[in-house]
């Protein structure tokens, strides 16, 4: 069992003066913590893996291909492989537990 702590993970990923830290690479999966602040632009390009996120706090807006959503705590989005997507709207501390699979490089 591999066992974190999210406000630990966080405090790495600012030490690391980062938006992403991956915490997690097995063989089917990785996991990572990616945060943004308000107003902040996401930088993000198509992947080459699904992903899910699982918002853990903030608020923001998400679009996924031609679709556009409000998350915030709670919110769980499947984004497809080589799909655009983006947060944006960004109006409180984002953070956001990401799954690839299979694994991000």
């Amino acid at each position: 069992m591999k066992l974190f702590r999210l406000d630990e993970l966080d405090a790495e990923r600012a030490a690391g003066d980062g938006a992403y830290l991956r915490f997690l690479k097995q063989p089917t999966m990785s996991a990572g913590l990616y945060a943004l602040s308000p107003g902040e632009a996401d930088p993000q390009t198509p992947h080459a893996q699904d992903e899910i996120y699982l918002v853990v706090s903030g608020r923001a807006e998400l679009t996924v291909g031609r679709e556009t959503a409000t998350v915030a705590r709670g919110s769980v989005v499947f984004v497809p492989a080589g799909t655009e997507h983006r947060f944006h709207h960004i109006t409180e501390e984002l953070r956001v537990l990401v799954v690839f699979s299979p694994p991000e490089d």
